[in-house]
């Protein structure tokens, strides 16, 4: 073997030995990184349990109480009457409410065209609310299996600031959107944002949502206010006079 030909082939391997420790080295640096693009960073994981545990406790406990839920409705620009109903957690797990307002009282012959109308109109408003409430009910309260499955899913991220904000993309729907304030020291939701949308993308909604506590701890969905741009919809809901079942 020629001289020349061994000192090409010992530069060589020492070559490919030096770019062998660089991929290595890039490598291990580049392994954070990813973590936190699929959601596998330690902060990441910490905020995510701290916020299903809450979740799930929180919901638990608001199977023993009853509330009242008042809900003031804007429909294609129309203001509709106020309503009450009292709320509470039924044997399936859903939430259950049954109005508190006067049944209507019956009109004369003059006014039945004019009943029949405002009839229809509100069959067409009733579909939508039942609608609004089935998609509610997947976003608030959020629900700690859902959220570990778009944990999984690699579809959860943090919002760098002081707060804690976590981001849950496809939550509940394809292509949703769902950000939760979460108080890490009080290990309670503050609020909660969503975009989404109701049978079809073009649907979109929106819901911005408060929370509060009552006296022992448990954290419950204030306020809540819907915007279905394209069913021209504006819902405004607000939870209070919560008292213990059986009190």
């Amino acid at each position: 073997m020629k001289p020349g030909n061994t000192a090409c082939r010992f530069a060589g391997a020492a070559i490919m030995k030096h770019l062998a420790g660089a991929s290595v080295i890039i490598m291990t640096l580049a392994i954070p990184s990813l973590a936190q693009m699929g959601g596998g960073s330690p902060e990441l994981q910490q905020k995510l349990a701290a916020l299903k545990q809450s979740a799930a406790e929180n919901k638990q406990r608001l199977h023993q109480y009853q509330w009242v839920e008042t809900r003031q409705i804007t429909y294609k620009g129309e203001a509709k009457p106020q309503q009450n109903f009292q709320c509470s957690y039924g044997p399936d797990g859903k939430v259950q409410k049954v109005s508190m307002e006067p049944p209507p009282q019956p009109s004369g012959r003059q006014g039945r065209l004019k009943e029949h109308v405002v009839e229809k109109k509100t069959d067409e408003l009733k579909d939508y609310m039942q609608q609004v409430q089935s998609l509610l009910s997947q976003y608030v309260p959020p629900s700690a299996q859902l959220m570990q499955k778009a944990f999984e899913a690699h579809n959860v991220s943090i919002v760098p600031g002081g707060a804690a904000q976590l981001v849950f993309k496809n939550y509940a729907q394809p292509g949703d959107q769902m950000t939760v304030s979460f108080d890490m020291a009080a290990k309670k939701i503050q609020s909660l944002n969503v975009n989404t949308y109701l049978s079809e993308p073009k649907d979109v909604v929106t819901l911005a949502v408060q929370f509060g506590s009552l006296p022992d701890g448990t954290n419950y969905a204030q306020q809540i206010n819907l915007d279905a741009t394209a069913k021209k919809l504006q819902v405004m809901m607000t939870n209070s006079n919560y008292s213990r079942l059986g009190q």
